[in-house]
């Protein structure tokens, strides 16, 4: 798993300058997700969606400071229930005291804070910032960079995962195993070592599709973006825009290539043939198109990520064009495994039947929400078939035929000859989300944590930020056994 990555940006899916050549490699071996959704286009709520395979609003993670309950079942809940070896290696954002959430191991901490203090102010005028929210500086000041902390931190969980994998290869233990690898590339800042930025001639970068749009002509919720991020005030030049996509290209070929040492040593390990393998990112990232950056937005470069799934009885090279979202891998991954979800409620439905060469048919209709900073009621999205329907309190209705304006620029929610399908759209949304409910949760649950959030940094302070512990006592030379025995039991001959 990567952070802020949209599909958009990958060969895969149709990049022509970007290089991601182990990214490639697994999606020819594998089928390929057309139109996957995250299920809020923010990283917390989004990451506890796809963990528990449920709405980020039924699980009450609403935003970046809002805390997962520790009883809510998640894929290593189910996997560990069944027999699995269950490990964690990078970021997950998990909010409260609760750092594992069903994993038996975790070997990083996170690269973001666990605590409640990132919790947003509906109360609060949108365009009044707050100092934790997302701004253009990062478009700003990409560059070559000998070491950076998201680099760091990313080379530290591949090399754990590396490592996890061969321990799991040595054991010689049948039991099975979940490993998650979770990198932070390529989220902003864009500071990557130039052996990866210099794979780019910045003659071949383009700016973006849509240009950044008159201000009284971009919809409600992107003006609100734009504010947030002080995005007009920057007026950014055609030159920063290209440096800045320039350094996000070098990022995701930097973690494409993480992402090779952790499949090579599940290959030389002897365990790739039968371990499904799974790739996906959070939420996605503008990168400019629009004029805006980031995410928080329900159009396609934010909300639509890349899904690659690999392994047994998974058909090569297949492609799969039926929306869905990526609360639906929890299911997907349990009946892939054989596993018995216990009668456990999941808002999801499998993939599996659609992982195969075939007539895929009509996947169930796609539900994304945002109830974080940017908003100041609940904001949802449903696409079904070609039709995307964004609804949000106060703002009007925006409807896209994706089929015809991939870049939906044409909004047909005011036209009468799509009234009917606007309708429809929004009686399913409405089946599945009940948006006034939602913003009184949202309200009670801002004000109880910003309370909290107060009181807990007065006084002595408890940290819920994960502490890897290592035991030191059981590893290399530390027994008074024979020498070479102890080497020949960590040798892992190469296949």
């Amino acid at each position: 798993m990567v952070d802020q990555l949209a599909a958009q940006w990958l060969p895969a899916y149709g990049h022509g300058v970007v290089r991601a050549p182990v990214l490639d490699g697994l999606a020819d071996r594998g089928a390929v997700f057309d139109a996957a959704y995250c299920a809020s286009p923010l990283c917390a709520p989004s990451r506890a969606a796809l963990m528990c395979g449920r709405r980020a609003s039924e699980l009450g993670v609403y935003d970046n400071a809002a805390e997962l309950p520790a009883s809510v079942p998640t894929l290593a809940h189910h996997l560990r229930a069944a027999g699995y070896h269950t490990c964690l290696s990078g970021k997950m954002h998990f909010v409260g005291p609760d750092q594992l959430h069903g994993f038996e191991q975790r070997l990083t901490t996170d690269v973001y804070p666990a605590t409640l203090d990132w919790t947003p102010d509906w109360t609060r005028p949108v365009a009044d910032r707050l100092p934790w929210y997302h701004s253009v500086e990062a478009v700003l000041t990409p560059g070559r960079t000998a070491a950076s902390m998201q680099t760091d931190y990313d080379d530290e969980v591949a090399f754990h995962a590396v490592r996890h994998v061969r321990e799991l290869a040595r054991s010689g233990r049948d039991r099975p195993f979940l490993l998650v690898v979770s990198f932070t590339n390529p989220h902003d800042p864009w500071e990557v070592p130039p052996r990866y930025w210099d794979l780019y001639d910045p003659d071949s970068i383009s700016l973006p599709a849509v240009p950044l749009m008159p201000f009284e002509e971009a919809d409600p919720h992107s003006r609100r973006l734009r504010q947030m991020s002080a995005i007009d005030e920057a007026g950014l030049t055609d030159e920063q825009i290209l440096l800045a996509r320039h350094g996000y290209y070098a990022a995701i070929s930097y973690v494409d290539e993480r992402i090779g040492e952790v499949l090579s040593a599940l290959r030389d390990a002897g365990l790739s043939e039968n371990t499904v393998i799974v790739f996906t990112a959070d939420h996605g990232e503008f990168l400019g198109e629009r004029g805006l950056w980031y995410k928080m937005s329900f159009l396609e470069p934010s909300a639509r990520v890349p899904l690659f799934v690999s392994g047994p009885g998974v058909a090569p090279g297949h492609r799969v064009t039926a929306p869905m979202s990526l609360v639906d891998l929890v299911p997907t991954l349990c009946e892939l495994t054989g596993v018995d979800s216990g009668g456990v409620r999941t808002d999801g439905a499998s993939l599996a039947s659609l992982l195969a060469d075939g007539p895929a048919g009509e996947h169930v209709p796609v539900v994304c929400e945002h109830h974080a900073e940017g908003v100041n009621a609940p904001a949802a999205m449903i696409r079904s078939g070609r039709w995307k329907l964004i609804v949000c309190r106060d703002d009007p209705d925006q409807l896209y035929d994706l089929a015809d304006d991939p870049l939906e620029l044409t909004n047909l929610a005011g036209d009468p000859e799509h009234a009917g399908a606007v309708e429809r759209l929004r009686g399913e949304l409405s089946a599945r989300l009940d948006l006034r409910a939602i913003e009184e949760r949202v309200l009670e649950s801002q004000r109880e944590r910003r309370l909290v959030a107060r009181a807990l940094s007065m006084g002595a302070v408890a940290a819920w930020d994960y502490q890897p512990f290592v035991d030191a006592s059981t590893q290399y030379v530390r027994t008074r056994e024979d020498l070479y025995h102890l080497q020949r039991l960590a040798r892992l001959d190469a296949r």
